[in-house]
This record gives structure tokens, C-alpha cells and sequence, in this order.
């Protein structure tokens, strides 16, 4: 049975459209095809369909998809109805003549205040070691800051220090 239907062809993210007479089984994703009788680019909303030709293969036998079926009678080659591509979800006949269920709100319960907090304490510091194996200094909140790595020579008051080897 023969089809006229869209083949995709074109760019990721630039898609254009050949509207084919094929046989239904063929692939729709570049199979062979019969004719090519029209285009449709749907970035710019450019189509071409050749009416004479459409109107051949329908004589024939031809079944359009209903995406073409669509634009046929658009373009008023065909004069019915156009086809709902996107179907609604179906109602059972029970479900309307219930009463629609309505959510229960449940009261939600006071937080309770949340138990004493124990205080954050920051772990203690450990004692550095000294230079060339002395005795570890305690931490000391008040001591001067190290001397930048970036600084090439260390203050004079280390460099006259009491810890040179002899």
C-alpha cells in the first residue's frame, strides 16, 4: 500500500521535511521512496506541495499520513476534515458521573522547640614543632603571624635567633 507521508532530512536542530509516495513499510527515515511531490521546512514555515501529483497518487491509492492529511486540506487540495494529531486522554463514562475526590487537609503538628544545642567547639590547636627538633611550642593565641612564603628573606630577629647550630 502506498503512503505520502514526511521524510526527515536535514541538520541537528535544523529539521526539513520531504513530503513522499512510498510504500507504507519502508522505512521513514531515508528508505526509497516513489515520488518526492513536495517540501516543508517548519523553521520558517516554507512549503511547496505539487497538487496535481498529490491528487494522482491519492486516485491510486495512496493514503496520506495524518500530519499531510493536515496540511493538504490547509492548503485546499483536499476538502475534509483535518485530523486530530494530538488526541485527548480518554473519560470513562463512570468517571463523570462521580464526584470529583477532594484532598484532605490534615492539621500539621507545632514543631517542638528543638532540644538544648551543645555549643560548636572548634577543635583544639596542635602545639607546632619547634625548628631542628626542640621542644613543641603551645599554641598561643596572641603570637605574630608566620612571614610570607612570597617574602625572600625572614626578619632579622629569626636570622640572629638563639637556635643556631654551633
Amino acid at each position: 500500500m502506498l503512503a505520502i507521508r514526511l521524510m526527515r532530512t536535514g541538520k541537528k536542530n535544523q529539521p526539513f521535511f520531504k513530503i513522499i509516495v512510498t510504500e507504507k513499510e519502508n522505512p521513514p527515515r531515508g528508505g526509497r521512496f516513489v515520488e518526492e511531490v513536495g517540501f516543508y521546512n517548519p523553521l520558517t514555515k516554507e512549503k511547496s506541495i505539487r497538487a496535481e501529483r498529490v491528487t494522482y497518487w491519492i486516485s491510486k491509492g495512496a493514503q496520506p499520513s495524518d500530519t499531510v492529511h493536515n496540511m493538504l486540506v490547509k492548503n485546499g487540495i483536499l476538502k475534509e476534515k483535518k485530523i486530530a494529531v494530538h488526541k485527548k486522554a480518554k473519560e470513562s463514562a463512570s468517571s463523570a458521573d462521580k464526584p470529583e475526590k477532594v484532598a484532605e487537609v490534615k492539621p500539621v503538628p507545632a514543631a517542638e522547640p528543638p532540644a538544648e544545642a551543645k555549643p560548636v567547639v572548634a577543635p583544639e590547636a596542635k602545639p607546632e614543632a619547634a625548628p631542628e627538633g626542640g621542644e613543641p611550642r603551645p599554641a598561643e593565641a596572641g603570637r605574630e603571624p608566620k612571614p610570607d612564603i612570597a617574602t625572600p628573606n625572614p626578619p632579622k630577629a629569626e636570622q640572629a635567633g638563639e637556635n643556631k647550630p654551633v
